[in-house]
């Protein structure tokens, strides 16, 4: 089940802690629940999908779907497009990375 968005506020300090501690040069969220945790939008994650934007922090953020979504897919033609759109969401964060160094 999906957190409310109790949950997930009671758990930022620990992801707070986290993103000080490793400092990452991208984050992935995948899913509304991550992308809401890392920017407070409740909404958006479909327009920001493969694209880059960044965190209030500052850190670069690749948004997409969360995994889980490709299993609830009834439609197999439409399972097969949303897994290879899943796919090239995920092969752009080596992109992404690369055009840091």
């Amino acid at each position: 089940a999906r957190p409310n968005s109790g949950e997930v506020q009671r758990c930022a300090w620990w992801l707070g802690a986290e993103l000080r501690l490793l400092k990452p040069e991208l984050i992935v969220a995948m899913g509304a629940t991550a992308f809401y945790s890392l920017t407070g939008r409740t909404s958006g994650v479909t327009a920001q999908r493969g694209h880059l934007s960044t965190t209030p922090g500052g850190t670069r953020l690749l948004v997409t779907i969360h995994p889980s979504y490709l299993l609830r897919l009834r439609d197999r033609d439409e399972a097969r497009l949303q897994r290879q759109a899943f796919v090239a969401d995920l092969r752009k964060i080596t992109k992404f990375l690369a055009a840091a160094e």
